[in-house]
């Protein structure tokens, strides 16, 4: 009993080292030599700031912030992410304050664009680090703002390294392809009713298809909400408002 006493005090007093040393991410996050350290993104990294993380190619990278808090951690460092962020972009900069790193003067009055890592064939699944923010002397109307609206998106054509990425570039993923049964769900006030049907067009959550009932031989317009699922009647209107995307995980 004294043994089992002594060890959980030794194991309490111990816990404090165990944790580790509570950092804050940049408000701004750059690196000047193309590998990206502790130090670029954290302040207060102290010993660990010349610990590598990723490296950078282009003009950014991004980050998976899951990965940065792990990389984090196995350095001693604690990363609370009170954001929740999930990727975390890193540009190309100046080492130090008052020095220009070359080519900045050609980038001047540029915009940053999000375009693509890698060329991506038709249907892939977008994911985040196919994404990156680089410099471009302009930017077509419906380029993307924000990689969040085309992580899990699937490209509708075929994608070239490098070019801007735009709204008109992906589509939801398919998840009911022409040919496929489907289950046509109607609800409304307590009323639900359920039946299968022939898909005629192919289409991903929140789009419009046209499905034949295999009885009456009539097409019928619904709105997908699933893999071999779709809705009619008044529930079909507010999915196809508000499309889901399909998970990554």
């Amino acid at each position: 009993m004294r043994f089992a006493l002594i060890l959980i005090a030794a194991l309490a007093a111990a816990a404090p080292a165990l944790a580790g040393q509570p950092v804050t991410l940049r408000a701004e996050t750059f690196d000047a030599d193309g590998v990206v350290t502790l130090g670029d993104l954290f302040d207060g990294a102290g010993a660990a700031a010349g610990v590598a993380v990723a490296r950078r190619t282009g003009a950014s990278v991004m980050l998976d912030a899951l990965a940065v808090q792990a990389a984090a951690r196995r350095s001693g460092l604690d990363w609370a992410n009170p954001e929740g962020l999930r990727r975390i972009v890193v540009q190309g900069g100046p080492a130090q304050a008052g020095v220009v790193p070359a080519g900045a003067a050609a980038a001047r009055g540029n915009v940053d664009v999000l375009t693509w890592a890698r060329s991506l064939a038709a249907g892939e699944v977008v994911q985040p680090q196919d994404l990156v923010w680089s410099k471009a002397a302009g930017a077509p109307a419906d380029a993307a703002r924000d990689a969040d609206t085309l992580v899990g998106q699937a490209a509708r054509r075929p994608l070239r390294a490098g070019a801007v990425a735009t709204a008109r570039d992906i589509a939801a993923v398919q998840v009911v392809k022409a040919g496929d049964v489907v289950t046509l769900v109607f609800e409304d006030e307590g009323v639900s009713l359920a039946l299968q049907a022939k898909a005629v067009t192919s289409g991903g959550v929140g789009e419009t298809i046209t499905a034949l009932n295999t009885a009456s031989k009539k097409t019928i317009q619904a709105v997908v909400s699933g893999p071999g699922q779709a809705r009619v009647g008044p529930t079909a209107g507010p999915m196809a408002a508000a499309p889901s995307r399909v998970a990554l995980r």
